[in-house]
């Protein structure tokens, strides 16, 4: 009955946020010309607000993460109280509040990688989303469900029943192994891991020249 009770309000959530990011995108399209900011046009946001296609799952980050692809950062945009009790190996810290300051346009507003933005839900990354985006910032992408999907699917991944498909057992082998190579230990784990642990990422980013500075809010 909880499980129920959170799922409707977590839906409730994210239809909440659904409808809030399509008016932000629409009052842009409907604003004075002279009033808008410099940055992608607002009929564009709109139709990137309406895809889901922002969107990566916990599994493909997990495949990049153990794969050590060198093509992407991940930013956890909660406060630094939530990101230090626990975070994605490797993520670095921006909290939404600090999303638009100088320093972190470093990390956001460049194209050496692809950017994966995440929080508990999909909520405060949805939010970094659309305000990098509405600057024009590009390879950015949410992670879906945020932490609280990688738990429940990763680290603590549910054992599919013997009537599920092949493909259940194959796709619960994988976030097994996975939640292994992030340190979770199994009474039954496997002798041998296919999966090997690299050394940590080092992050290099390019210098940017100074945007000048925007009016309007």
């Amino acid at each position: 009955m909880i499980n129920r009770k959170l799922a409707k309000f977590l839906s409730f959530q994210y239809i909440l946020l659904a409808a809030i990011l399509i008016l932000s995108a629409v009052g842009l399209v409907l604003l004075p010309k002279y009033e808008k900011h410099e940055g992608i046009d607002a009929k564009e946001l709109l139709s990137n607000v309406m895809s889901s296609e922002r969107y990566i799952s916990t599994d493909e980050l997990a495949d990049n993460i153990i794969k050590q692809d060198p093509s992407f950062i991940v930013i956890d945009v909660r406060d630094s109280i939530s990101f230090k009790k626990n975070s994605l190996p490797n993520a670095i810290n921006i909290p939404l509040k600090k999303l638009l300051e100088e320093a972190s346009s470093a990390y956001l507003d460049q194209d050496q990688f692809n950017v994966v933005l995440y929080s508990n839900t999909n909520f405060y990354a949805d939010q970094a989303w659309i305000l990098c985006n509405r600057l024009g910032y590009k390879n950015l992408r949410v992670l879906k469900g945020g932490i609280n999907e990688w738990f429940h699917t990763i680290i603590d991944p549910t054992k599919p029943t013997e009537d599920m498909p092949t493909t259940a057992f194959e796709l619960y082998a994988f976030r097994k192994a996975s939640s292994m190579y992030f340190g979770v230990a199994y009474p039954d784990a496997i002798k041998q891991s296919t999966i090997k642990k690299g050394p940590k990422k080092a992050i290099s980013l390019k210098k940017k020249k100074k945007r000048k500075a925007e009016g309007g809010c």
